[in-house]
């Protein structure tokens, strides 16, 4: 359900920027602000879904999955490596609890 509203949130807002510039290009302010939003929104998306349940945080195994990632992909671990260890943090956290 989130990923379906999102994406409608995208399709109405990519209609409506031509729609409310007609044709003008955005000031250098803007397009700054705008390279920034897609960061934001998956950043915002991932904390929701990894913290919230319902209308309260949890802090589970997925918290660990996720802290394993963030430490991978810092260090520029390859994408295989921060994927398969976070799946292996997570379960093992899983199993553990």
């Amino acid at each position: 359900m989130t990923i379906a509203t999102l994406a409608l949130a995208t399709a109405a807002l990519k209609l409506a920027g031509p729609l409310a510039l007609g044709g003008r290009p955005l000031s250098p302010k803007a397009l700054n602000v705008v390279e920034l939003l897609a960061s934001a929104l998956l950043a915002a998306l991932v904390v929701v879904e990894t913290l919230g349940k319902g209308r309260s945080l949890t802090l589970d195994a997925r918290v660990l999955g996720v802290a394993f990632a963030a430490i991978a992909l810092s260090r520029r671990a390859p994408m295989i490596v921060v994927v398969v260890g976070a799946a292996a943090v997570t379960a093992v956290a899983r199993l553990l609890s």
